[in-house]
């Protein structure tokens, strides 16, 4: 255990320009995808360091897959301004870094700028390791946790570093939060263990929340006097407990806990070293993009980082069209014309629009994973639309996302592509659907869709249980919306009509037994 005080922090920017006409590079590791147009010795460190760190996270919880199946990509721009434009609008936001699971899939935003930071790791680095820990506590701790331990467990490890033998530095400060655990108005433990992030009014009780987040599940982790309380609390709430008493009866009553945790700060804080150097990296594989998806990747960032945005996603729609024509044999900014225009809501979708870039897409590359979805959507989405209720012409719609997942077996969206597509003709999905939704699931178990849908297959097939730990997992959610509340409500309504009905044919068939 080393010793280390906390001091008030104020982070310092410096712009690095990105080289004109820079090629984008992918570097591919065994968790990551990562695409820069850094230099090759660059991007490699970084995935270096980056991999090493998802190995710190196995070495800690005992996973012993080396590597995923389905790996998170991330893109790195040249500053923190650039990443901040993709997510608003606007290079002076103050967003400049993000994790994201959508319909396309997860996928981090980063960037390379170096910033002049007087202590701990660059502000970049934790940005990534802070939302990567997001990432790998959806994937690999399947339990069910509040939004306080959420965002305090991935500050907690987004400080993490490494000394010169390659051991790991594991609890260190999150300077970025001193202000606010300092200098600002100290937030009682009952409200940061009861009270989502969203509830926060402005940015100073945000910034105070997540210091206090950080600074709570610290003192769990490392106080003596309070070894195993969070193991208990988990399991507690896990249990179905009432969140209030198992907190008083995990960490004792809730205004002491707020004086020790007062103290603490005060503290000289204490983390730990790992006994031995954690594993490296395996093969590191840098190779630069073909020139269509070269000629494309910024569009696709703009695409994606539209969702949810309709002027945005018109704007970016527009610019795809231009693209497009410019480049009518380029299959990956013909599909990103396709998606952009299927992105379009309501009366607003030209589907001629996206047949017609899919059709030029997939004549010039006919097993584009992503193409074949959409078209295969496009299909089913035409057939419901009318009414179809010719089965022919449903498998016939399923066809080209069977041969998306034939051509990436450990892609996740055809999966549920053809799982859903049973739901869109109506029918309860077949054997075969269901075991596409599990793998789906398996390899994207972050994805809040494919969980909520694979809580209510198993719902449906009997198995409650299960079905509810997967909603607990959602409700607890901090960046649910509030979806997993009302999920878990309706599953265990489910549950309690299927125990009813189960009750009422035991009455009755004990009533004739009697007579």
């Amino acid at each position: 255990m080393r010793r280390i005080g906390l001091i008030s922090f104020l982070a310092m920017w410096a712009v690095v320009a990105a080289p004109a006409h820079a090629k984008w590079l992918r570097a591919d590791t065994e968790s990551f995808i990562i695409y820069s147009e850094s230099n090759e010795k660059q991007l490699h460190e970084f995935a270096a360091n980056l991999q090493r760190f998802d190995n710190t996270l196995r070495l800690v919880f005992n996973v012993a897959d080396e590597g995923e199946e389905s790996r998170l990509p991330i893109y790195l721009l040249p500053s923190g301004n650039d990443v901040a434009g993709l997510a608003t609008g606007s290079r002076s936001s103050p967003i400049v870094g993000w994790y994201r699971v959508d319909s396309d899939g997860a996928f981090a935003m980063s960037h390379r700028q170096k910033d002049a930071q007087a202590r701990g790791t660059s502000a970049a680095q934790q940005m990534l390791f802070h939302e990567y820990s997001h990432h790998f506590m959806k994937r690999h701790l399947r339990a069910a946790f509040p939004g306080w331990f959420i965002e305090g467990f991935a500050e907690y490890y987004s400080t993490v570093d490494f000394d010169k033998d390659g051991r790991g530095l594991i609890g260190q400060p999150v300077y970025r939060r001193a202000y606010g655990l300092l200098m600002l108005p100290k937030m009682p433990a009952e409200r940061v263990l009861f009270e989502p992030p969203s509830a926060m009014r402005n940015l100073g009780q945000t910034d105070t929340y997540y210091g206090r987040s950080w600074l709570l599940t610290h003192m769990l982790f490392h106080s003596p006097a309070r070894t195993n309380q969070i193991g208990t609390y988990i399991n507690a709430i896990n249990a179905g407990g009432d969140p209030r008493k198992a907190a008083i009866e995990a960490f004792g009553e809730l205004d002491m806990l707020d004086k020790d945790l007062n103290r603490y700060v005060e503290s000289r804080l204490s983390y730990r070293t790992t006994r031995d150097p954690v594993r490296a990296a395996g093969d590191i594989r840098i190779t630069p993009l073909a020139a269509d998806e070269d000629a494309a990747i910024m569009a696709r960032l703009e695409r994606i980082n539209a969702a949810g945005n309709a002027e945005r996603m018109v704007k970016a729609r527009d610019a795809l069209r231009a693209l497009a024509a410019k480049q009518p044999a380029n299959p990956e900014i013909q599909f990103e014309l396709a998606a952009a225009e299927w992105a379009i809501e309501n009366d607003a979708r030209d589907l001629s629009a996206v047949r017609a870039a899919l059709d030029k897409a997939l004549a010039a590359k006919p097993d584009h994973v992503r193409a074949n979805v959409l078209l295969g959507r496009l299909k089913l989405y035409e057939l419901r639309d009318r009414g179809e209720t010719d089965p022919a012409a449903w498998r016939d719609a399923r066809r080209p996302i069977q041969l998306a997942n034939r051509t990436d077996p450990n892609d996740a969206v055809p999966l549920y592509a053809y799982f859903e597509s049973f739901l869109d003709e109506g029918k309860r999905p077949s054997e075969m659907a269901i075991k596409a939704l599990e793998r789906a699931f398996v390899l994207t178990p972050e994805n809040i869709q494919i969980r909520v849908a694979y809580a209510f297959a198993l719902a449906n097939q009997g198995e409650f249980d299960p079905a509810i730990r997967l909603a607990k997992t959602v409700a607890f959610d901090p960046h649910d919306n509030g979806q997993g509340e009302a999920m878990l409500k309706q599953l265990e309504a489910m549950r309690d009509r299927r125990a009813g009905a189960r009750g009422k044919a035991s009455s009755t068939t004990a009533a004739t037994d009697d007579d």
